[in-house]
């Protein structure tokens, strides 16, 4: 089962890409305003996650259904 956990993009410094699904910052899905990211793993968390909040797939579907991730008046309609 993955598990999500969104960061500040600042943060990203922290994250070590061989322990995590993404394969570097590029990769990285951000929120509209770019602040925000997240990494998702599976199995034990990451220490460099340590102390984040850890989110299923079914919560991190949710958020991203946000108008902070998602623009609700998408180009073109």
């Amino acid at each position: 089962m993955k598990t999500f956990v969104i960061l500040n993009t600042d943060e990203l410094g922290i994250v070590d890409f061989d322990q995590v699904a993404e394969i570097s910052a590029e990769y990285c899905r951000y929120s509209l305003d770019g602040t925000k990211t997240f990494v998702k793993y599976i199995g034990e968390q990451p220490s460099f996650l340590s102390g984040k909040t850890e989110y299923t797939h079914s919560e991190m579907l949710t958020i991203l259904a946000t108008g902070e991730w998602t623009d609700p008046n998408p180009p073109g309609e």
